[in-house]
């Protein structure tokens, strides 16, 4: 009777060892298609574009949103208005429009009976992006942004919409700013997709034309947004898709406007820089410690504070990051440093005490300049809503850093933004004007207009109790870590 029994076991045992081997081969498979994933390589999948047929002949164009409000000369400065650049991309669109933006009011919903025409620019754009099917173009879209009115007729007529819960993912927002079209065609800057960024803010950026190697990084970083959709937790192996193809360590040799040039995109927070990118921190560190004799930084808000809500209470510390690279730029290396910041409704007052603490250093040393100003369009900080000057860059004698975020501790902790460094030789500068001149001279025209003033030429300080956290109880001055 025994030997039925061990008859039985034998097939039973043979069928147990093939499901194993089958699991194994499985398992195998998964963790080579996970190795393979992870591998920063360029595909055939990517309009067929390769790292040696790559276009590098480049054309770069600065736009800019100036408004009409505003009487600032424009005589000499080399630019092309937002509007107009964004439009020229949509001409140039045959395949895919991908835009990522923190914002999408792009028509007004809300009737402004004081602005009566200003949504017209934010009205034709919007327009235009609802005839992109039409054209046999897809438009795809990333956003943290829930219940968009305009998302909505945006997917009625075809497009796509990537939903990102950064609430879940960082406890904070999308702030990147840019598009990528057809993956050969670029803008990155200021200015989103709000009708007062192409009619009552100051807005400044750039457009790359015919770029296909920097496009596909940036590609990448929309894909890296679009691979997160209704995630609540950020996955710790990504595919080769959303890898960075340039670091600060290796980037893109370029010719921008047939002048050499080094590129490269960084992003922010920490947790959304996948294999190789650069950080946006990184990316501001790098400009910094380049400059050889200037750095003029225009920001809308400057503040070294990391600010979160810790069991219902908002703490702060300091936030040393940036605030010690130019201090470290100032004293130690004699480097030139102008800020120009923002003077609004939201400016905190504690900015004021940290670009005194910075000033103070050229206070009893000789070969050090460092300088501060605000910008505001009006007197007044009412309802008589001045505009806003909404930029985010820093140029430098040798570098450019253009990005999404005000300079506060907060923003590049949580939010989401992007960065872009353009790098240029000396050699090739002596040529022709480059890039960096054009944004040297759009800082130069704001810092000598009257708009511009040093904090104790304005007659009005914002509302003190709006920041009544950052005063109970007091803010802890230790490094962040």
């Amino acid at each position: 009777m025994a030997e039925p029994a061990a008859q039985t076991q034998e097939p039973m045992k043979s069928q147990q060892k093939c499901i194993a081997i089958f699991a194994l081969l499985c398992c195998f498979a998964v963790l080579l298609a996970l190795l393979f994933s992870t591998v920063d390589v360029w595909g055939d999948d990517e309009d067929g574009i390769t790292e040696e047929n790559c276009n590098s002949q480049c054309r770069i164009v600065l736009v800019e949103n100036i408004p009409e409000d505003l009487t600032l000369s424009v005589d000499g400065t080399n630019h092309v208005p937002l509007s107009t650049g964004l439009h020229s991309l949509l001409d140039q669109a045959k395949r895919s429009v991908e835009i990522v933006s923190p914002v999408w009011n792009l028509t007004l919903w809300v009737p402004k009976t004081s602005w009566p025409n200003s949504a017209q620019q934010g009205e034709l754009l919007f327009q235009r992006m609802t005839q992109l099917k039409s054209q046999n173009v897809k438009l795809k879209v990333a956003s943290s942004l829930l219940g968009s009115v305009e998302l909505k007729k945006l997917a009625e007529h075809g497009a796509e919409h990537g939903y990102v819960n950064m609430s879940a993912l960082t406890k904070g927002g999308l702030h990147s700013n840019f598009w990528v079209v057809d993956r050969s065609h670029v803008y990155i800057g200021s200015g989103s997709m709000d009708w007062r960024s192409l009619s009552k803010r100051k807005e400044l950026g750039v457009i790359i034309y015919n770029c296909s190697c920097l496009a596909i990084d940036l590609h990448r970083v929309f894909s890296f947004y679009w691979q997160l959709q209704h995630r609540d937790y950020i996955p710790s192996i990504w595919s080769k898709r959303v890898t960075a193809i340039y670091s600060r360590d290796s980037p893109a040799y370029l010719l921008l406007n047939h002048t050499e040039a080094t590129v490269y995109v960084a992003t922010s927070p920490e947790l959304f820089c996948p294999k190789h990118r650069a950080m946006d921190i990184d990316a501001i560190q790098d400009v910094i410690q380049e400059a050889k004799s200037f750095i003029y930084i225009s920001v809308t808000d400057y503040l070294p504070l990391l600010i979160k809500t810790t069991t219902g209470s908002l703490v702060s510390r300091y936030w040393s990051s940036i605030d010690e690279m130019i201090r470290e730029a100032v004293v130690l290396r004699g480097v030139k440093v102008r800020m120009l910041i923002s003077y609004w409704k939201q400016t905190n007052p504690l900015t004021f005490t940290f670009i005194m603490s910075l000033k103070s250093l050229c206070l009893n040393m000789a070969n050090c300049s460092l300088e501060a100003k605000f910008f505001s369009s009006s007197e007044q900080m009412d309802d008589s809503q001045p505009v806003l000057n909404h930029n985010k860059y820093m140029v430098t004698d040798s570098a450019l850093y253009l990005g999404n975020h005000a300079w506060v501790g907060s923003e590049f902790a949580y939010n989401a933004g992007t960065g872009l460094v353009i790098k240029q030789k000396e050699a090739s500068r002596e040529r022709r004007s480059t890039i960096l001149d054009h944004v040297k001279a759009a800082f130069e025209r704001d810092w000598h207009s009257h708009y511009a003033k040093t904090h104790h030429a304005t007659n009005k300080t914002p509302d003190r109790n709006k920041y009544k956290h950052l005063r109970q109880p007091p803010v802890k001055m230790f490094k962040d870590k």
